[in-house]
């Protein structure tokens, strides 16, 4: 088996894991934080949560194929884990900047949700007497 061959294996085999491992745990911890930003409403949160975990996998599984392709011509061991350090470090900071946007969105709709109550709230105080 050639270096090329062994390189794709080893690729497919680990962002593969990478990918599963980590779309359940932002999964599993991301729901109290869902929770949150909508106000405690379980279907929504819950149906949100799948929706983003179905997002993750097709994009990060999308990425994955579409760069499996490496070009260069790989001779020895310490080329293999070079490249694979590149192609695997690149999925990982793709799920950290995912996660992170990610995290900005929802923060915005929770600051909306809480300003609107305020502004209710605000609202019902100025017109009881």
């Amino acid at each position: 088996m050639d270096y090329l061959t062994i390189f794709y294996s080893i690729y497919i085999v680990l962002t593969t894991l990478l990918i599963i491992y980590v779309a359940n745990y932002l999964f599993k911890n991301g729901k109290s934080f869902l929770l949150s930003a909508f106000k405690g409403n379980e279907s929504v949160a819950n149906s949100i949560n799948n929706l983003l975990k179905m997002g993750f996998y097709l994009v990060n599984i999308g990425y994955a194929l579409i760069s499996i392709r490496y070009n260069y011509n790989l001779q020895s061991n310490a080329q293999l884990i070079e490249a694979l350090a590149v192609k695997i470090g690149t999925i990982v900071l793709i799920f950290g900047a995912m996660h992170f946007f990610n995290m900005y969105i929802l923060y915005l709709i929770g600051r909306i949700t809480r300003d609107k109550e305020m502004r209710r709230k605000e609202t019902q105080d100025t017109y009881v007497i």
